[in-house]
């Protein structure tokens, strides 16, 4: 009897999980992983960016406080004259901000763009070059195929990357558009599996790994996470 019980309830969470993955898509959770990815690295560069006190930073935090509350398109137009003229250390935080501001308008085509350009730019610092082509990955899962993606973040998928944990999410997520659902276990499992995957990686990670299953079955032979 305790195993038809175990049944039912298998049965019911995974027509839970993937009813709520078709009526909410997908692509929602590309968002909240861009999001994710990229706002603490930025939130601490913009920090350390706006509180110098100069003329510079005056001067962005003027043009961030011009724009109305989401007026993205305003905004992104108004950093991209700031940056024109702004030191470096300003410009590049005033292009990070201005291709959020497109993909948070769903101009994908010149997000995407811009954190190519900021991913190579030459007098960017590494950390931010890495971050841009993170986010520039992210944007790309809902375009490209899963070898593309693969190969976009291949620099970051080992064991030693900082980065190792939105490449690998990022993986998943594309091999979810893929349907490789033995891709997105696998995925999963390493981000479970690592003690330094922050938790709310871990907690999608989870969510990535019951959905594998309840399409195509416990693909990790049970895995831990």
């Amino acid at each position: 009897m305790p195993d038809i019980f175990d049944e039912v309830g298998d049965d019911l969470r995974r027509d839970r999980l993937t009813g709520l993955w078709k009526r909410y898509g997908w692509v929602l959770y590309v968002a909240a992983g861009l999001i994710v990815a990229g706002t603490a690295a930025w939130r601490g560069y913009d920090y350390w960016a706006t509180s110098r006190a100069n003329a510079a930073g005056d001067a962005y935090s003027q043009v961030l406080a011009s724009a109305k509350a989401g007026d993205h398109k305003a905004l992104a137009e108004s950093l991209a004259v700031y940056a024109g003229g702004a030191p470096s250390q300003y410009q590049v935080l005033a292009r990070f901000r201005a291709a959020s501001e497109h993909a948070a308008m769903g101009e994908t085509d010149n997000a995407l763009a811009a954190f190519e350009d900021l991913s190579k730019a030459s007098g960017v610092d590494r950390a931010f070059r890495d971050l841009a082509a993170v986010r520039a990955a992210l944007i790309a899962v809902d375009r490209e195929n899963l070898d593309q993606i693969k190969a976009r973040v291949s620099g970051y998928n080992n064991d030693i990357s900082p980065w190792r944990h939105a490449a690998r999410e990022i993986i998943a997520l594309a091999s979810v558009r893929a349907e490789d659902w033995k891709g997105v276990s696998e995925e999963a499992r390493k981000l479970t599996d690592d003690p330094a995957t922050p938790s709310d990686v871990r907690a999608r990670a989870r969510i990535l790994r019951d959905l594998a299953i309840s399409e195509a079955g416990d693909l990790d032979n049970g895995a831990a996470g």
